[in-house]
C-alpha cells in the first residue's frame, strides 16, 4: 500500500494574547501558545496548570456514594469486622489494593486482600472469585478497588450470605443499572468534571481521603495516622499505567507522585523495581508507563499479581529485591510468548485489510495467553491505527478478549452496539475486555468493523499531524525543553508539544540506525543540531530545504547531555513530499 502523505495543521492562538501570558509567567512564547491552544486562557488559569496544588483537589464527599462508603467503613472498623480489599491484577488494581490495604491497616483495621487468578477467575469481581473470598477470609464486608460497576449477580449473592459490598471503580458506568450495593464510587456516576477521568487508583485516593476527612471531624485518634501524600506514588504508577488523560485531578495527582518517586522517600519496593529495569535518570511517566507499569502488570498476566501487591505493600529492601527480580522475570516471559502472538494475529489481521474497508480489527485463535492479548491488543491498534480486539479461545469455545482504541472511538459505546452477541463486557473509552462465544465471532467481527466505520479520523490514522507552533532552529533549545518540562505531566490529554521548523538543510548523508531509524544532522543560519526520525529508514529526502515537525527531548551518550530533535515528519521546504 502507498504511503499517505499526513496534512499538516498549525493550531491556531491569538499571538498578542500569547505574547502577554508569556510576559506575565516569563513562559517562553511557544509553550505560552501551547496553554491557550489547551483552554488554558488567564495568568491565574495557568498558574494552576504549571503548580497544581494538592489543597484545590475537590472534596471527596461531592463523589456519589461517597457518604455512604466512609460511614459504613468506619463502623466496620469500630467494630473489629473482616474487610477484605477485592482488587484488580493489573497495575492499576494492584496499586489501588496496595493503597487501601495500607491505608485500612494504618487506620487499625482487620483488613485482607483478594486478587483474583486471570486464568482461574477471569474478569472483575465474578461469582467464583466471591467464593473464593468467602473461603479465604471470612469477610462482613468486601471493598472492591478498580472493578465492580457491572458485578449485579455478585453483589446480590454476597447480599444473600450477609455479607456488604462497596464498589470503587472508574470504568463505564452511565446508564447502567448498578449493583445493589452499599455504595458504588465511581466518577463516570457522578462528580465534578476535574474527578471524572481518574483511574481507579484515584478513586480510591478519594475514598481514603474521606476516611482521613471523616476521622478529622469526628476528632478520631487514627486522624493523625495518615498523611495521604504518602501514597501519591502508588496513584501516579497506576494512573499513567492504565492510560487514562493526564487532566483534572489525575494531573495534580501524578505531578506530585512523580515528585514523591523521585524524592528520598520512595518506598523500598519501587526502588527495587528502578533497579531491575535499569532506570538511571529522574523517573517521568515514560518510565511509569513502558518500564515500572508493565513489570507490575506482568505477574498477574502469566499468574498471580499478589507478587506485585508484596512488592509495594513491603518495608523489607531484601524482600523487595527478589519480588522485584521474579516481576523482571515474568516480565521477560511474558514478552517472549506476547511476540508470537502479534505475529500471529498481524498476519491474521494483514492477509484481509484493506484500509477503505477494515475500520475496527478482531483477530481470533484457540490457546492464545489470555495474560498477554490486551498489550496485543495494543500493539495492533498502534500498527494499523484503528481498535482492535484480540481474542483467545478456550477448549469449551469460549472466547476472552482484549480490546485497545484509537483516541476518537469509544469502546464501551461500540460494544454496546454489539452487546447481543457477547456474553459480558465492560471498560472504559480507550480499553475493555469482553467474553464471547466461538460461534458468534464471526457475526462480531462483521459488526465490531460496521460500528467503528466513520468514526476514525485523520489524526488517528497519521494523516494529519498538529503542529503546536512554528518556531527557528534556535529555538529548539535548553530553555525550550525547561519550559515544556512546566508542562508534565504529558501523556494522553496532554501531549508532548510538537514544534514545527521550515528550511533546514540536512548536512551530510543521514545515517540508518538500528533497523528502521534514520539519524541525520540538520541546521538552519548558524544553528545545527542532530535529529532522528524512529521508523522512517524508508523516507525519501528531498535534495534542498526540509520543513520538519519535531520534539525536543535531551539526550545522553557517553556521559554527555545533548539536545536532539525527535522526528515526527519532514517534507520538502517546495511542497515535495
Amino acid at each position: 500500500m502507498e504511503e499517505e502523505i499526513a496534512q499538516w495543521v498549525t493550531v491556531e492562538v491569538d499571538e498578542a494574547r500569547a505574547r502577554a501570558l508569556a510576559s506575565v509567567l516569563a513562559l517562553s512564547l511557544p509553550v505560552a501558545k501551547v496553554l491557550l491552544s489547551r483552554g488554558i486562557d488567564s495568568p491565574a488559569a495557568a498558574e494552576r496548570f504549571l503548580h497544581p496544588r494538592l489543597s484545590d483537589l475537590s472534596d471527596p464527599f461531592e463523589m456519589h456514594g461517597m457518604r455512604e462508603a466512609v460511614d459504613r467503613i468506619w463502623r466496620a472498623i469500630d467494630a473489629g469486622e473482616r474487610i477484605t480489599v477485592y482488587g484488580d491484577y493489573d497495575c492499576d488494581g494492584v496499586t489501588s489494593t496496595a493503597m487501601l490495604m495500607l491505608v485500612l491497616t494504618r487506620f487499625g483495621a482487620t483488613a485482607s486482600s483478594f486478587l483474583p487468578r486471570r486464568l482461574e477467575d477471569g474478569y472483575g469481581f465474578s461469582i467464583g472469585a466471591l467464593e473464593k473470598v468467602i473461603e479465604e477470609t471470612h469477610p462482613s464486608l468486601i471493598v472492591t478497588a478498580d472493578c465492580g460497576t457491572r458485578s449485579i449477580e455478585t453483589v446480590a449473592d454476597a447480599a444473600a450470605q450477609g455479607i456488604d459490598v462497596i464498589i470503587t471503580d472508574h470504568h463505564e458506568g452511565q446508564g447502567l443499572v448498578l449493583p445493589a450495593a452499599v455504595a458504588v464510587i465511581n466518577p463516570k456516576l457522578g462528580a465534578p468534571a476535574d474527578v471524572e477521568p481518574l483511574a481507579g487508583v484515584g478513586v480510591v485516593f478519594k475514598l481514603c481521603h474521606g476516611l482521613v476527612k471523616q476521622a478529622l471531624s469526628d476528632g478520631r485518634s487514627q486522624a493523625g495516622a495518615i498523611d495521604l501524600r504518602e501514597y501519591l506514588d502508588l496513584v501516579a504508577i497506576g494512573t499513567v499505567a492504565d492510560v487514562v488523560p493526564l487532566t483534572g485531578e489525575n494531573r495534580t495527582l501524578v505531578r506530585h507522585g512523580l515528585n514523591r518517586l523521585n524524592g528520598s522517600a520512595a518506598r523500598c519496593g519501587i526502588q527495587a523495581l528502578v533497579r531491575v529495569a535499569g532506570i538511571r535518570t529522574r523517573l517521568d511517566c515514560y518510565h511509569l508507563g513502558f518500564l515500572i507499569g508493565p513489570r507490575l502488570n506482568a505477574a498477574g498476566r502469566l499468574g498471580s499479581a499478589d507478587v506485585g501487591l508484596e512488592l509495594l505493600m513491603t518495608d523489607d529492601p531484601a524482600r523487595a529485591r527478589r519480588l522485584a527480580g521474579q516481576l523482571d522475570a515474568s516480565n521477560r516471559e511474558r514478552k517472549r510468548i506476547e511476540e508470537v502472538i502479534i505475529e500471529e494475529a498481524a498476519s491474521e489481521i494483514e492477509a484481509a485489510f484493506d484500509p477503505r474497508q477494515s475500520f475496527g480489527l478482531v483477530a481470533s485463535r484457540r490457546g492464545w495467553h489470555i495474560g498477554t492479548i490486551g498489550i496485543v491488543a495494543a500493539r495492533l491498534a498502534g500498527r494499523f491505527k484503528r481498535p482492535s480486539v484480540v481474542i483467545s479461545i478456550d477448549e469449551d469455545g469460549l472466547g476472552r478478549a482484549s480490546c485497545r482504541s484509537v483516541n476518537s472511538v469509544n469502546l464501551v459505546s461500540i460494544l454496546d452496539r454489539c452487546s447481543d452477541l457477547l456474553v459480558a463486557y465492560g471498560g472504559h473509552t480507550q480499553a475493555a475486555g469482553l467474553t464471547i462465544r466461538e460461534e458468534h465471532v464471526a457475526a462480531f467481527r462483521t459488526r465490531f468493523n460496521e460500528a467503528c466505520s466513520g468514526l476514525i479520523d485523520d489524526e488517528d490514522l497519521g494523516l494529519t499531524h498538529t503542529v503546536d507552533a512554528w518556531i527557528s532552529l534556535a529555538d529548539a533549545d535548553q530553555a525550550l525543553i525547561e519550559s515544556v518540562e512546566a508542562l508534565r505531566p504529558l501523556g494522553l490529554g496532554n501531549p508532548t508539544p510538537i514544534w514545527g521548523v521550515k528550511g533546514v538543510r540536512i548536512l551530510g548523508q543521514p545515517k540508518l540506525v538500528g533497523s528502521n531509524h534514520l539519524k541525520m544532522t540538520v541546521s538552519c543560519g548558524a544553528t545545527q543540531m542532530d535529529a532522528i526520525g524512529f521508523g522512517m529508514a524508508g523516507r525519501k529526502l528531498g535534495r534542498n530545504g526540509h520543513d520538519l515537525l519535531f520534539q525536543v527531548q535531551q539526550n545522553t551518550y557517553m556521559g554527555k547531555d545533548t539536545i536532539q530533535l525527535s522526528l515526527k515528519d519532514f517534507k520538502s521546504s517546495e511542497g515535495e513530499a
